[in-house]
């Protein structure tokens, strides 16, 4: 191996090559990736597609998934110290826009630029579903937690060699606790990693076949390397999806579930668990203790029978308010196929008051896997940012962003701008940093929705402005993205 390592050139494109093939050329599933470490010449995001549709829709579901998937989270913080918002996504190469590279970088919020970003790794697939979250520990070290989809590929952890520094990461030896041992963690599914200061990491993930087909997971690390016992959280029927949140004393999860023998595209019905002590115990939100994991359909978790309604539910996101109470944000709809027949998608908000889960639509739109998250900048500024509006392709993933706001906790909501218009591909999977900043707000891709297709990242201020990140930057600079609606 050193032998063909020492006959790479200093092109960094020459090098990236050859790097790549020799991550492809590295035993299938090794214990250890090779750990690229090199530097792209430009922003170009992923195009994913998932299961073709034989309609005019082309597929179930498919476009610039470099933010995907919602169960996915979060794709980028801000961090005070330094003053810059540092990110990662689902990257690709020059010659392909399905060859799936693990990317990280940063927005300088003193020069406004952004650098050339880091290659960490070929995750050796196209499929989106593998995409890489990022957290930042007590000491500034950047994580990446690369995801794999179910267990037929290996998920790593990687670690910054330097605090706030993106140039180089090291594989992290991470394992947990099984009974009286440890054994390695090498594979983890729709993760979504928090950090607690003092406390260390909070993470939910999937994990399939555990028992159910994709079972809801928790575990906690005080340094990321040893982690606790994989805690089963709900394995109902075929499994669940969940999406997270931490809150001021609390972490929460809300999630649905596939009914057994109708297939793992239905999910339906809306539940909330909650941990006030890093998992030792799990509540509902009315406190009653539960015994995990949740195995019946009908449980004290359960927050809406959405069964009953005929409705299926695509969880969206996790917040908490001045009170520390869960406000969650799902769609709801009539079927899992794109079209017509299965409007409308309503985005929904179920918030707990104190003493009852209250529920409000906000809009509708045209695609199950229409993705936008919410902002709760003060108790009479709350925001949702997402691909609400029809785009170029309707019907599929995505549209054009819109920015709504609520003045009364999410009782009603008011389209306030519409930040892309007459766009050539979807935008899609909007994503909201963790302690956004107002200069980098929100993140998402474009995409088409009907063929494979180049994809650019954007992002957006607080007030609505759009910019696309470059994917070509010139030299070592750094570089400023362009405004894209003045």
């Amino acid at each position: 191996m050193k032998s063909i390592q020492s006959l790479i050139v200093s092109s960094a494109e020459c090098r990236l090559v050859a790097l790549l093939f020799l991550s492809s050329i590295a035993s299938g599933h090794a214990a250890e990736p090779v750990t690229l470490n090199l530097k792209d010449d430009g922003y170009r995001g992923i195009w994913y597609m998932n299961q073709p549709s034989n309609d005019e829709y082309v597929y179930k579901y498919s476009g610039g998934l470099g933010t995907y998937c919602a169960k996915h989270r979060p794709f980028a913080i801000y961090c005070q110290e330094v003053d810059k918002t540092f990110f990662c996504y689902g990257g690709t190469t020059k010659s392909s826009n399905q060859q799936l590279l693990h990317m990280v970088s940063y927005f300088d919020h003193k020069t406004k630029t952004v650098p050339r970003p880091t290659i960490l790794l070929n995750k050796q697939t196209s499929d989106a579903h593998d995409n890489p979250v990022i957290s930042l520990d007590d000491e500034g070290y950047i994580w990446i937690f690369s995801t794999s989809h179910g267990t037929s590929r290996p998920s790593y952890i990687h670690r910054s060699k330097r605090p706030h520094d993106i140039d180089e990461f090291e594989l992290v030896p991470a394992t947990r606790a099984e009974g009286d041992q440890r054994v390695p963690i090498t594979n983890f599914s729709y993760m979504q990693a928090w950090h607690q200061p003092g406390e260390g990491f909070l993470c939910f993930f999937t994990r399939y076949n555990y028992p159910a087909s994709r079972t809801s997971c928790f575990m906690s690390s005080k340094d990321g390397v040893k982690w606790s016992q994989w805690q089963r959280l709900a394995a109902i029927d075929e499994g669940h999806y969940q999406v997270s949140g931490v809150g001021q004393s609390r972490a929460g999860s809300m999630f649905n579930y596939h009914p057994k023998g109708k297939g793992l595209n239905w999910r339906t019905n809306l539940y909330y668990i909650e941990t006030k002590d890093i998992g030792k115990t799990w509540q509902t939100i009315e406190g009653k203790q539960l015994s995990l994991p949740l195995t019946e359909v009908n449980n004290a978790a359960l927050v809406h029978d959405y069964e009953a309604e005929g409705l299926n539910v695509y969880l969206k996101d996790v917040r908490f308010d001045e009170h520390d109470h869960p406000v969650l944000l799902y769609i709801t709809s009539k079927g899992y196929e794109s079209g017509p027949k299965n409007d409308p998608r309503t985005w929904t908000i179920a918030r707990w008051t104190g003493s009852e889960w209250t529920m409000h639509a906000v809009t509708t739109s045209d695609n199950n896997y229409d993705t936008g998250e919410l902002w709760i900048e003060s108790n009479d500024d709350w925001r949702i940012i997402g691909p609400t509006e029809t785009g170029p392709q309707p019907y599929n993933p995505g549209g054009e962003v819109a920015m709504w706001q609520s003045r009364d906790q999410g009782a009603s909501w008011t389209k306030v701008r519409q930040l892309t218009s007459g766009s050539e591909m979807n935008h899609t999977y909007v994503r909201r940093p963790l302690h956004a900043h107002p200069d980098f707000f929100a993140f998402w891709a474009d995409g088409h929705g009907r063929r494979p297709s180049e994809s650019r990242l954007y992002f957006s201020d607080r007030d609505g402005n759009v910019y696309v990140l470059p994917r070509q930057v010139e030299g070592n600079s750094e570089v400023k993205p362009e405004l894209v609606n003045p």
